[in-house]
């Protein structure tokens, strides 16, 4: 069976993690820990990159720092994980859904400003596949109604948007390392924030709400209880599993195209004659290959291809249920407008295996199996 997913593991890994154990800090904010964030921090031109114990918390500090209380609305897509509604439903806040455009399954820009009210506070555009939201438009919308914009950028790392990375664009960004990303440290995140005014504040959040960070800058002499907090800080052993793999970010990224590309140029066929649809990048958007999908007819056709390739050795899996038809976004969110294409293009869709380590040769047999579907 061909896996649908391999979590991504570097060579130096097991020794960065024997590493933090010889030295007995397995803890948070330890070595590893500041030197991702400091490779995101170069990397991407974030003022701050602060790791977290998942992506699903870090949109929950971004939430906190954007000051989103209950009775406020935050405009997102329906079609996305279950963590972008969560952290502002955690403080009360209705998230409200606007329909995806059909050709990147991102929100569809032109539809966010008739669903603002007196009470929408932000817009939080979910970056799907790794291929940018219309960005411009959507800065400019917040930027004239006085909104934060909180980019969910879990499958963005290394993608960019008229040459700015993902995460890096809206006031916060939310990277995720969970293992079904291109980089992994099993479960974490992380928060980029896009201004200074916000590091401190954030560091306290993060830190059980203790000025702990300064205490170990040498800032102050002790450190206490200064505000509100939890406890949003991984093991360096995580970060130390991650860090090998950021050391060779490149060479991961440039295999995850080369397969993505091998799939759009093995499958062109069956999309000229009319029998699938495939990924759309627009330009001024450079994906990281985060995931290789097509669209079948229908729900019923996309249901027999998954069943046909698992057959044939090949595990292959749809995605989100879009939030506003399930228990907890009835209860609530709501959906502004019409729901024109989240569910339609949601059920086509079928998610073929993508990871570092996966063989040419093995997209070839998937493609084949693909079109022996088709053909």
């Amino acid at each position: 069976m061909i896996n649908f997913n391999v979590p991504p593991c570097a060579d130096r890994a097991m020794d960065y993690i024997s590493e933090c154990v010889k030295n007995q800090k397995i803890c948070g904010d330890g070595p590893f820990t500041k030197k991702c964030s400091q490779w995101i921090e170069e990397k991407t031109g974030t003022a701050k990159c602060l790791l977290t114990t998942s992506c699903t918390h870090a949109t929950e500090l971004a939430a906190l720092l954007a000051g989103i209380a209950p009775g406020d609305e935050v405009i997102m897509p329906a079609y996305t994980f279950v963590s972008t509604a969560d952290a502002f439903v955690l403080r009360g806040a209705v998230p409200v859904f606007v329909d995806i455009r059909p050709d990147t399954m991102n929100i569809d820009e032109t539809l966010i400003e008739a669903a603002i009210t007196e009470k929408t506070r932000a817009i939080v555009p979910v970056h799907y596949a790794g291929v940018a939201c219309e960005m411009d438009t959507i800065m400019d919308i917040a930027k004239r109604h006085h909104l934060t914009v909180i980019e969910d950028a879990a499958q963005g790392v290394m993608s960019t948007y008229k040459g700015k990375a993902l995460g890096t664009i809206g006031d916060f960004g939310c990277y995720s390392f969970h293992e079904t990303k291109n980089y992994s440290m099993g479960e974490g995140g992380a928060l980029l924030i896009r201004e200074e005014k916000y590091v401190e504040d954030a560091e306290i959040i993060r830190e059980k709400g203790t000025n702990r960070s300064k205490f170990f800058r040498g800032q102050i002499d002790k450190y206490t209880w200064v505000n509100f907090g939890s406890s949003y800080l991984p093991s360096d052993m995580n970060a130390a599993y991650l860090y090998a793999q950021l050391e060779i970010a490149d060479e991961i990224n440039e295999a995850r195209l080369a397969l993505w590309n091998r799939y759009y140029e093995k499958l062109q066929p069956l999309k000229e004659a009319g029998k699938i649809e495939l990924p759309i990048v627009p330009e001024g958007c450079v994906h990281n290959a985060h995931m290789f999908y097509l669209k079948a007819k229908d729900i019923e056709e996309r249901t027999a291809l998954i069943s046909y390739l698992k057959e044939h050795g090949v595990y292959s899996v749809f995605h989100y249920i879009p939030l506003h038809t399930a228990p907890a976004g009835r209860k609530f969110g709501r959906f502004h407008g019409e729901d024109r294409y989240t569910t339609s293009e949601s059920e086509r869709l079928a998610r073929l295996p993508m990871y570092y380590g996966l063989t040419p040769e093995q997209v070839d047999y998937i493609c084949d199996q693909v079109k022996n579907f088709y053909l």
